[in-house]
């Protein structure tokens, strides 16, 4: 299981910054559950300006980003699920989808939390999603990642 071996980590305190929270329609559930979790560790951190926007889907995430980030934000996290089918569409949109995120990060200089499941079947998605029963919660992790970033650039920048 991916899970395994995951650091302990506390949520930083980063009260003051501003966090967009984008995530894909498609897969609803899943959707929903990432966002929750994302929501819950922006709150543990007492973060108050976390603003939600829904795209078409994960492809659409990558430019999404890049607008929140170009209209203020401090960081972004996107949520999405992208489920293989029966054709090689998974393997580019997830291909697209990670560089496009990447690509915005590096010319952003901000962070991004890095929430899009890419999963094989449904139970293994929310297996991941942070519902009852789940084993992870890759929305409130994604969110983590973004907060540590954000306290790391707040030190190396001071």
């Amino acid at each position: 299981m991916s899970g395994t071996g995951a650091p302990s980590r506390k949520v930083p305190q980063i009260v003051d910054a501003r966090i967009a929270i984008v995530t894909a329609q498609w897969h609803q559930e899943i959707s929903d559950a990432l966002l929750s979790g994302a929501q819950r560790a922006c709150r543990q951190a007492g973060v108050t300006q976390v603003q939600v926007e829904r795209v078409a889907g994960s492809f659409e995430l990558p430019l999404a980003a890049q607008v929140l980030l170009d209209s203020g934000f401090d960081a972004v996290v996107v949520l999405g699920l992208v489920l293989r089918g029966e054709t090689p569409h998974f393997d580019y949109i997830c291909d697209g989808v990670t560089r496009g995120v990447m690509d915005v990060m590096l010319k952003s200089g901000r962070p991004i939390g890095f929430g899009v499941l890419m999963c094989d079947t449904l139970a293994q998605a929310q297996a991941r999603a942070g519902l009852p029963g789940s084993s992870e919660d890759k929305g409130f992790e994604a969110t983590v990642a973004v907060l540590e970033m954000l306290q790391l650039q707040s030190s190396l920048l001071q």
